[in-house]
């Protein structure tokens, strides 16, 4: 189980990419509503590909399995966001605790996974956060106070570090663009019931339209499909370690996008965040703990076209 270094940089150029897409969509409508357009356009449209290339649908257990990872990675994740910022709490501080990512993984991996870290892995997670303080270091000044807003933004990157350890645990053998569209098809219901309690409007119509296809296109179905693929060949650890490196690629295409110009920081946490993924995906950086069962190891990544 090692990610390759090809799909670690697709994974980190499009996740790095929904924040800017993200903050043009919030701009344009309220973020009940562009959840909500998300999730319904662009599940019917993964599973629409998943049922040309003949993927058979997940059955029984493994349905359930599928369903609980896209409600946490999605639903957990940009519900608990979208509450913090609507509460006040600076995107810069729920970027940062989004990106501590690793750390929350790493500890969910040991009772769940039955995996210990090794001195390389502990090294590996002190270079990640270092990566994303370093890259967030000219921004928490102007980032303003925490607030109450934190409590959602910890669910949130709860949801996202659970989903990724139970998609290693639980998730066996299932297509990327099927478990992509099944486990978002899962988290339309909570997106209706989030949005039906805020208030839905649409101030920029023209920017809503763009900035939405492009969420839907580069978050959901590419961004989404090869996430899961990233899990499903290096592991959970392996895929959370390159949110050491995701917050200054972020900057840098905000800066390309928007013309917020990063500073020296976002340079420092590129280096840092480079180093921690590739000691995070070297082989041997954890171990399973000698009491846990033995898990078979998932099956080769079949190909995403």
């Amino acid at each position: 189980m090692k990610l390759s270094l090809r799909l670690s940089t697709v994974v980190v150029v499009l996740y790095a990419l929904g924040y800017p897409v993200g903050a043009l969509a919030v701009q344009a409508m309220s973020p009940g509503l562009v959840l909500l357009v998300r999730f319904a356009v662009s599940a019917p449209i993964l599973l629409l590909l998943a049922a040309r290339r003949g993927v058979p649908w997940p059955r029984g257990a493994q349905l359930g399995h599928v369903a609980v990872v896209g409600l946490l990675i999605q639903a957990v994740q940009f519900i608990g966001c979208y509450e913090a910022l609507s509460l006040g709490m600076s995107p810069v501080l729920v970027a940062l605790i989004i990106s501590m990512n690793p750390v929350v993984t790493a500890a969910l991996s040991r009772p769940m996974l039955g995996e210990q870290l090794d001195r390389r892995r502990v090294l590996a997670l002190v270079l990640a956060v270092a990566a994303v303080l370093v890259a967030f270091a000219g921004r928490l000044g102007s980032a303003g106070s925490v607030g109450v807003g934190v409590v959602g933004v910890l669910i949130a990157v709860l949801g996202l570090s659970l989903g990724g350890v139970y998609q290693q645990r639980y998730v066996r053998g299932v297509d990327p663009i099927m478990s992509a569209g099944v486990g978002i098809l899962a988290s339309v219901p909570a997106a209706i019931v989030f949005a039906a309690t805020r208030p839905m409007q649409v101030d920029r119509p023209a920017q809503a339209v763009w900035s939405m296809a492009a969420m839907i296109i580069f978050s959901s179905l590419l961004g989404m499909t090869f996430y899961l693929a990233a899990l499903r060949r290096g592991g959970a650890g392996q895929v959370a370690m390159l949110f050491a490196v995701i917050p200054s690629v972020s900057a840098v295409l905000s800066w390309v996008l928007v013309g917020d110009r990063p500073d020296a920081g976002v340079l420092g946490g590129l280096v840092l965040g480079a180093a921690a993924c590739v000691l995070g995906r070297a082989r041997g950086a954890t171990r399973p703990v000698t009491h846990a069962p033995e898990r078979p190891c998932p099956g080769r990544l079949e190909s995403v076209r």
